[in-house]
């Protein structure tokens, strides 16, 4: 492993599977994330319209530079040196990207999700319609909801519908990861859940962070602040002894709504 954590693909064949899953086409604006040695922005070049490589590693960026040389030239490879998370602070404004294909690193994980898919995330000025992702198994499977829904699998759905393109085994990498990886593919959700559901995100995202706080206790134990009454359990669908891993989507956007006009009356009789 590197010392940005990476583990690089040695993989055309894998790698031309990713750009299949992304169904990138000669129309395509394709943004690569973290590019390290080029297998997969090589296999992204025959297929894409322009392509943009952010890499963090000097050494590795010089290499990509003296490697894609030809494409740079043409102008269909932009390389950029960056950290990504500061590129999507900045540099991201000025472009627009319809698909972002990436091998991220297990380290950062979380926090890329975050920028990426968060349409009002400040930090993050760059949207796309798909992101195709190569990530540890076991987080591609949290993403799902499997076995159960979690506090990353709701914090994704919302912004993109997730779907396991396929599995990859460690032995495709070098240096060797511990574990398997899998390649997820996160289609934009549309309409915009928020907008659809006439929910707060803010409000939203509170109420499901302390629904999920402590998974061994029921719901609405979890919820007592909130002063939510049984019959908003109730419109919701939602049993009594439910747990946060056992509502859906739909669940937590009406308990957000029966959460805002719970407030809303309050402030009302103050």
């Amino acid at each position: 492993m590197t010392k940005l954590g990476q583990h690089f693909l040695t993989s055309k064949s894998v790698a031309a599977k990713m750009v299949k899953a992304a169904d990138i086409d000669k129309n395509d604006f394709v943004l690569e994330i973290g590019p390290g040695k080029g297998i997969l922005t090589g296999e992204i070049l025959k297929k894409a319209k322009k392509t943009i490589a952010v890499e963090k590693d000097a050494e590795l960026f010089n290499f990509l530079d003296r490697k894609f040389a030809e494409f740079i030239k043409a102008g269909r490879l932009i390389l950029i040196h960056s950290d990504i998370r500061d590129f999507l602070k900045t540099g991201a404004s000025k472009l627009k990207a319809d698909k972002i294909v990436a091998n991220i690193p297990y380290y950062l994980t979380g926090r890329l999700l975050r920028l990426l898919l968060n349409p009002s995330s400040k930090r993050s000025a760059l949207k796309a319609e798909l992101y195709v992702l190569m990530l540890q198994k076991e987080v591609s499977r949290r993403i799902m909801g499997r076995p159960k829904m979690n506090l990353l699998a709701v914090s994704v759905q919302v912004f993109a519908e997730p779907k396991i393109a396929f599995y990859l085994s460690k032995n495709y990498f070098r240096p060797r990861p511990k574990v398997d990886s899998a390649v997820i593919v996160l289609k934009k959700r549309v309409p915009d859940f928020f907008k659809e559901n006439k929910i707060s995100q803010k409000i939203f995202f509170n109420l499901v962070k302390t629904g999920f706080a402590h998974k061994r206790k029921t719901l609405s134990n979890n919820l007592k602040s909130y002063k939510l009454q049984a019959k908003s359990f109730d419109q919701c669908g939602i049993s009594p002894t439910a747990r946060a891993e056992d509502l859906t989507l739909e669940n937590w956007a009406c308990l957000t709504w029966e959460s805002d006009s719970q407030v809303r009356k309050i402030k009302i009789v103050e």
